[in-house]
């Protein structure tokens, strides 16, 4: 266990680039996880993490915290780094955080060969906290295989990350995907969700696995993408209404999708 309380320090100092830099995570291959909920989702979906940092105050005297106790007693002392004062802000992306990070390895799993069950593909999704809110309706519908275009907000960012809750450990994310590419290796149909020329999602013949893809905030799903669909679908709302949000329309979607067939 490493014991910290200056932030001169060369572990500090490159704790605290990690926390501050998206490029120097990428670089590095790492992601930043904070707070008890997601330390504990990644323990029992993905294992130790490469590096446990604790407040040193949240573990000794007055302000212990029985969740952060419990997270030391399951990670090793040679990947325990405790932080006097009041270094850990300087790691943490919200105000009133929680006392706990935990450096880990940023998943980047190899494309399947052939994808033959239900799965989601993100096309240009920009805002981070509707990819973490799609992430987290994906593991809640049972969808296992989630892949995000180059254009899309990265996966393992604070935000992202912090929207998903614990999501993330649920699936396998695959990052900068050239969703076109992807479609040969589709041994489902592909469904796109858009508001031109689409069967109403009720009515719609929806096949038990399929890839579903949904687009950008703005601008919708692809023209080449939807082109490329054996089924366009869209959700039907009352006159004069905004269209849905992209994070609320997939939740309908999948959810329709698995009322459908768990109980056909």
């Amino acid at each position: 266990m490493k014991r910290i309380a200056s932030r001169d320090n060369a572990l500090f100092k490159s704790l605290r680039k990690l926390a501050q830099s998206s490029q120097a995570r990428r670089l590095a291959g790492t992601s930043l996880l904070e707070g008890v909920h997601l330390c504990q989702a990644y323990l029992e979906w993905q294992g130790l993490p490469r590096q446990a940092v604790f407040d040193a105050q949240r573990l000794e005297g007055e302000r212990a915290n029985p969740e952060i106790q419990a997270l030391r007693e399951a990670i090793p002392a040679e990947r325990q780094v405790w932080l006097e004062g009041n270094l850990i802000g300087d790691l943490e992306h919200v105000q009133a955080g929680q006392g706990v990070v935990f450096v880990i390895d940023t998943p980047a799993p190899p494309l399947p060969g052939r994808i033959g069950e239900s799965c989601v593909l993100l096309d240009r999704v920009q805002d981070p906290g509707n990819v973490g809110s799609i992430l987290r309706t994906c593991a809640a519908a049972g969808v296992r295989h989630v892949f995000l275009s180059d254009e899309t907000a990265f996966a393992w960012s604070p935000k992202v990350l912090r929207s998903g809750q614990g999501a993330h450990f649920a699936l396998t994310i695959y990052e900068r995907v050239d969703l076109a590419g992807l479609l040969p290796r589709l041994d489902v149909p592909l469904v796109a969700t858009t508001l031109d020329d689409a069967v109403d999602l009720y009515q719609a013949a929806l096949p038990r696995h399929c890839a579903w893809v949904f687009g950008n905030e703005g601008q919708g799903v692809s023209p080449g993408l939807q082109a490329a669909a054996a089924l366009r679908t869209r959700i039907p709302q009352a006159p004069g209404a905004e269209s849905l949000n992209v994070g609320a329309a997939v939740a309908v979607c999948l959810f329709e999708h698995r009322r459908r067939h768990l109980y056909a």
